[in-house]
């Protein structure tokens, strides 16, 4: 059948109660959501999970629905089901992705203009990419004055519209995320942070315990233990990977320079100072992961965010590090 809304509605609309799986992909969230108001039992399969659909020799789509469907019948917790965010987060997910996408755009807008300058001797200023277009006027050479000062002029575009999103994203956080605001009092936790991670989070609830959501996003080592070997693995890179790099992106600031003094930091600092080539990889991935789970905590119990804790060890007290008691 065409996957539109009337299509569907041909089909299930007005028949029984049925037990439908599907697998996560672009139609995923609005389709199980519409079948879900017509009266169904509507199950989103995982197809990393599911490697017996993922990794067959003989896929296609007749198959892998034959494969969903024994699956479905015998034990739907082998579809590892997930819960797609409603419609209106979705949307509201929607002015953080377009704005990710202005960045990237940017982003390469400006190494392409830093590369045509270099190949010609040149050197452009050293600056932020909000004032990039600005300052990179006085470093154009004529020869390139054609190509290069309308490309410039795209770039301040490109900060203007960047501008204008984060005066949204700031708009949805004070009018329909209200409880983020303890997320903001971490130093190092924008906006754009708090957002994402509020909605890919949905209900805080749904996790019976705040070391739940470091696994959730992926941020802890992969396992794959056989017998008394138990090799070590890099993480499982598993869940939202937007919300996972700004979570790193957060450990790296938080580990930087310009770092607040807490048992975030310290924590983080303790890790990279055991020695060897990847430590401070191993601390950045480590300080994400915890701030997770602190980032979970205050959104449960909307308590007070204390940098540093008395007596707190942060090896010790995952769950309540940071936060008031």
């Amino acid at each position: 059948m065409s996957t539109t809304e009337s299509a569907l509605a041909r089909c299930f609309a007005n028949r029984a109660a049925l037990r439908i799986a599907l697998e996560t992909g672009t139609h995923s969230p609005w389709v199980s959501r519409q079948l879900s108001q017509w009266g169904h039992e509507v199950i989103v399969a995982n197809p990393r999970k599911v490697r017996l659909i993922g990794n067959s020799r003989r896929k296609n789509d007749r198959f892998d629905a034959r494969s969903l469907a024994d699956l479905v019948s015998v034990r739907p917790r082998l579809l590892y089901p997930i819960e797609h965010v409603s419609a209106q987060a979705q949307a509201d997910r929607a002015v953080l992705k377009a704005r990710d996408a202005l960045v990237k755009a940017r982003s390469g807008l400006i190494n392409h203009a830093r590369g045509l300058v270099k190949a010609v001797g040149g050197r452009l200023p050293s600056c932020s990419a909000e004032v990039f277009a600005r300052k990179a006027l006085a470093g154009v050479p004529e020869s390139l004055a054609p190509a290069l000062l309308p490309l410039l002029g795209h770039i301040g575009e490109l900060s203007t519209l960047i501008r204008s999103y984060d005066q949204q994203v700031a708009e949805l956080l004070h009018t329909r995320y209200p409880q983020s605001a303890v997320l903001l009092r971490i130093r190092g936790v924008g906006p754009i942070t708090s957002l994402a991670f509020v909605l890919a989070l949905g209900d805080p609830l749904r996790f019976t315990k705040s070391r739940q959501v470091g696994p959730y996003f992926g941020l802890v080592p992969a396992l794959r233990d056989s017998g008394s070997a138990s090799p070590e693995l890099r993480i499982s890179k598993e869940g939202n990977p937007f919300v996972r790099r700004l979570l790193v992106q957060c450990a790296q600031y938080i580990l930087g320079r310009f770092g607040q003094d807490s048992d975030l930091r310290r924590f983080g600092q303790r890790i990279a100072a055991s020695g060897g080539k990847s430590a401070k990889k191993r601390a950045i991935i480590a300080v994400a992961r915890k701030l997770s789970i602190l980032m979970h905590r205050l959104l449960v119990t909307q308590q007070e965010y204390q940098p540093l804790m008395p007596g707190n060890s942060c090896g010790e007290t995952a769950e309540t590090l940071g936060v008031a008691a």
